[in-house]
Parts: C-alpha cells; structure tokens; sequence
C-alpha cells in the first residue's frame, strides 16, 4: 500500500472539528455500548479496518460478547440483539447506505422507540463514524 495523508497531521482544523462531533456523541444518552455497535456496523458496510479493529476493542472492554460482536453483520439473522438494537442497528445500515434512502418503515420503527432528541443523537452517531471511516478508507488506515 503507498503511502496517504494523515488528516490530522496534513488538516489539524478539521481533525479538531471532527473530535468536536466525538465530544458531543460523548455528552449524549446513548449508552456507550449501542455508540459501539454503531460503529462497528458502519465500519464493517464501509470496509475501514482500521475502524471496526478500534471499536470491536472498545466494544469488548464494554463487556461486548464474541458471540455477538461475529454476528453483528448477520444480526437480522439472529435473537441476540434487543428491540432497541434492531432499530439502531436498521437505522445504521440505511443511514450509511443513504443512496438507497431511509426507509420510512426503518425510520418509524426507531421513532416509536426513541424520542426525538435520542432519535437525532443516534444519527448524528451514525453520520460522525461514517465521516470517520470514509477518512479511514480514503487514506487507507490500516489496523496496527
């Protein structure tokens, strides 16, 4: 692989407007684990290693199971993940894969389960670690 800019190094302000985002996500209701399982998913839609290495990390020291954390690309396929999970997870994958739209069904779903300024939280999570990994693929971040 050759060599690619570092954002933070080449662009330091705009490195900083992105930590704003994290700081933010940080002061929100979203428990830290969801925050984790958002990452991963759009991490892994979007191929950044270098992202879904860090947070399957962060998801473990969380108390994430393995069990889990394998089939979080398969999670439809499977009863271990909550109501509430379902519809993050839903929003998630139809939020990083925005040209297909979000559905109204997906939408709604996660409507009826979280109030609005939850609901606006979860996708500004989502639209910050999509930001996150497209930085991630398009220099080609690698996991250490």
């Amino acid at each position: 692989m050759s060599d690619r800019i570092r954002i933070k190094k080449a662009s330091p302000d705009a490195y900083k407007a992105m930590m704003a985002l994290e700081s933010y996500l940080s002061t929100t209701r979203i428990s830290p684990l969801h925050h984790e399982l958002i990452r991963i998913r759009a991490a892994q839609i979007n191929g950044c290693a270098y992202c879904v290495n860090i947070h399957t990390k962060d998801a473990r020291k969380l108390g994430e199971t393995e069990q889990r954390l394998y089939a979080l690309s398969v999670w439809e396929e499977t009863p271990f993940f909550t109501e509430e999970e379902r519809a993050i997870l839903a929003l998630t994958e139809e939020v990083t894969l925005i040209h297909n739209k979000v559905s109204d069904e997906v939408y709604e779903r996660a409507a009826k389960l979280f109030d609005e300024e939850y609901l606006a939280q979860l996708i500004m999570a989502i639209i910050t670690i999509n930001a996150w990994t497209r930085i991630g693929v398009s220099t080609r971040m690698s996991p250490e």
